[in-house]
């Protein structure tokens, strides 16, 4: 695929976007092992350090809410369209492909860990065997798109609670959603313009 940010002037052909309806999830953790399975399989058994439970490109954030009741935030790569770690990587390792997907090219990564902390959503982690930087969408879910198919975390969401696809579509399931139900965008005074929406139910 193109590099968007190499090409001046240029905007991707698509937005693709994720959507996570937080009322309809049921914390079931379906989406985190879907995504592991599909893209770090050799992490199933081993814990990375900092995470709570196996290692994936979806946070999962424990918490009580407003109320008292417990709570679950789930957090992933926003794919932001202004996104601080293609700014910053000194390498140009890290860029937006013409799907608006922010990618990582390996050969090009040297590791040093700019994109990493560089992220306001903190979903980035280093691979204990490769030490490149991951996170949403690893290489089995980018295939899965490639292919005209939902991401791993999509596919295995018993509650339908999760969607993809391209916010420039007005007829996309997404959009759809988007038009009719309320909805929120983390961290959204950031200035990133994230692209992973979390649906908060109700119109």
């Amino acid at each position: 695929m193109a590099r968007v940010n190499e090409m001046k002037g240029s905007e991707p052909t698509r937005r693709l976007a994720h959507v996570w309806d937080e009322s309809l999830c049921i914390a079931c953790g379906a989406c985190v092992m879907a995504c592991t399975m599909t893209n770090q399989p050799e992490m199933m058994h081993r814990k990375e350090k900092g995470w709570d439970s196996v290692a994936s490109n979806i946070r999962r954030i424990d918490g009580v809410n407003a109320t008292g009741k417990p709570s679950v935030l789930l957090v992933q790569c926003q794919h932001c369209d202004d996104a601080p770690c293609v700014a910053n990587c000194p390498f140009g390792a890290v860029y937006r492909d013409d799907d608006g997907l922010v990618r990582l090219d390996a050969e090009q990564c040297a590791g040093c860990s700019y994109c990493v902390t560089s992220c306001p959503y903190n979903v980035r982690w280093f691979h204990p065997d490769s030490k490149l930087p991951m996170k949403c969408m690893g290489e089995g879910c980018l295939d899965l798109v490639a292919q005209g198919e939902s991401p791993a975390c999509v596919q295995a969401c018993p509650a339908m609670a999760r969607d993809f696809g391209d916010l420039n579509d007005p007829a996309s399931s997404v959009s759809l959603t988007l038009r009719t139900k309320r909805s929120r965008r983390l961290l959204e005074g950031s200035g990133t313009e994230p692209k992973y929406f979390v649906v908060e139910g109700g119109l």
